[in-house]
């Protein structure tokens, strides 16, 4: 016999949107249970990115400055290098946030402290190793799903199945959701190689030759996104490993001996990069967020506060719902209605940047300059509030609008 549970609201991904949302709830007195298939959260090279919009939300539920407290580091500036020229892209010191910076924090430290925050609250369960293998369904309409786990079959029944199972989504999959591809024409590869204190500062990019890295300061060593062609791995991989170091020191030459860290393709994981989002986000009892909604290109590193929003307006829109009875469809559908509008904004974005950035970089062999538009960033200082605006706060970001129940001591 397998376990059966009866809750509220069940959460399909214990990732940032699938997280959030369930501390809102629980916060609210809704009876929530996240299943996450993995036995932690430590997985590296995972969307990392904090930006101000989301320390809003953090401020907003009182938990910033425990937040705070976390190992993290602090951008307020940031630059590009193409070619020869530093460009200044990136200035956070205008956004009208409490936090006028972007925090980088290793995704499972974020998500250790949501979950830190949600165990206060009696409505919260959060079940590691339970993997989602399929949705229960009657007359088309969901009503729980299916799962295995150490201890044999689990079987969750809820008023509202949530899809925060990432870009490949199980629960959207099962549930037959319909998905537009809108394509990227570049795959990531990831690495981490030892930072030395006389190490340039951050910056948001490396460009020049037909090769473009992004580097991230983790004070100890650098995050690295070694941008490629899509689906030109194995090609890359045959040339060998030495041949990978030397591209990396074509773009960074000051990592020197460093690159020899490392030592085979296990020290480098691949990102195969989609933006896709779903035609309809919901059918009756099922709702689907986040990366499982929209999966969006890590250009920005957007992705995770975008699925954060997500949480945030599932949250307003639903939760006093869901104290009382099932959503219904057109309750649900509210959701996409209110989240539309910043997800293709931001996909109209990324796929700018796209093809006439990236596909440009990838094609190109010849030493590389700045161009003229790039160049006005570093003369008139002010422009460089505007890709802070769009990273940072994003378009129409969301705020807690929701309760908190008083629980007794």
């Amino acid at each position: 016999m397998g376990q059966h549970i009866e809750t509220q609201c069940c959460i399909v991904g214990g990732g940032p949107a699938g997280m959030v949302l369930a501390l809102l709830l629980a916060r609210m007195g809704v009876d929530v249970v996240v299943l996450e298939k993995h036995g932690d959260f430590l997985r590296d090279f995972r969307g990392d990115t904090i930006h101000p919009s989301t320390l809003e939300i953090m401020y907003e539920l009182g938990i910033l400055d425990e937040f705070l407290k976390r190992p993290h580091q602090e951008v307020r500036e940031a630059s590009a290098q193409i070619g020869q020229d530093t460009i200044p892209v990136l200035d956070c010191s205008h956004l009208p946030t409490r936090c006028k910076f972007i925090a980088l924090m290793p995704q499972w430290h974020f998500l250790d402290f949501i979950s830190e925050q949600a165990e206060k609250y009696p409505g919260f369960h959060l079940k590691m190793q339970a993997e989602v293998t399929d949705l229960i369904q009657d007359n088309n309409q969901v009503q729980g799903v299916n799962a295995k786990t150490p201890e044999g079959p689990l079987e969750v029944r809820a008023k509202l199945i949530v899809g925060a199972d990432g870009r490949r989504s199980v629960v959207r999959e099962r549930a037959g959701l319909e998905v537009i591809q809108i394509g990227a024409p570049m795959d990531v590869l990831w690495m981490r190689i030892n930072r030395n204190p006389t190490d340039p500062k951050q910056s948001l990019g490396r460009i020049d030759r037909g090769k473009m890295m992004i580097m991230i300061n983790r004070e100890e060593y650098w995050q690295c996104a070694f941008i490629i062609a899509k689906g030109a791995a194995d090609e890359i991989r045959q040339k060998g490993i030495e041949a990978f170091q030397n591209s990396i020191l074509e773009i960074a030459p000051f990592l020197g001996e460093r690159v020899k860290e490392l030592r085979d393709w296990n020290d480098v994981s691949l990102l195969t990069v989609a933006v896709d989002r779903l035609k309809h986000w919901a059918k009756p009892g099922l709702l689907c967020i986040g990366d499982a909604a929209h999966a969006m290109s890590p250009i920005g590193g957007v992705g995770i506060n975008l699925a954060i929003q997500d949480a945030v307006a599932t949250a307003n829109l639903l939760g006093a719902i869901l104290l009382q009875r099932t959503p219904t469809q057109e309750e649900l559908q509210m959701v996409q209605r209110r989240r539309t509008f910043p997800t293709e904004v931001t996909q109209r974005f990324q796929v700018f940047v796209q093809n006439n950035v990236i596909r440009r970089v990838l094609a190109s062999d010849k030493p590389m300059r700045a161009p003229w538009f790039m160049k006005l960033f570093g003369r008139l200082p002010f422009l460089r509030r505007i890709p802070a605006r769009m990273l940072g706060v994003g378009v129409r970001p969301e705020h807690v609008q929701t309760p908190a129940k008083d629980f007794p001591e």
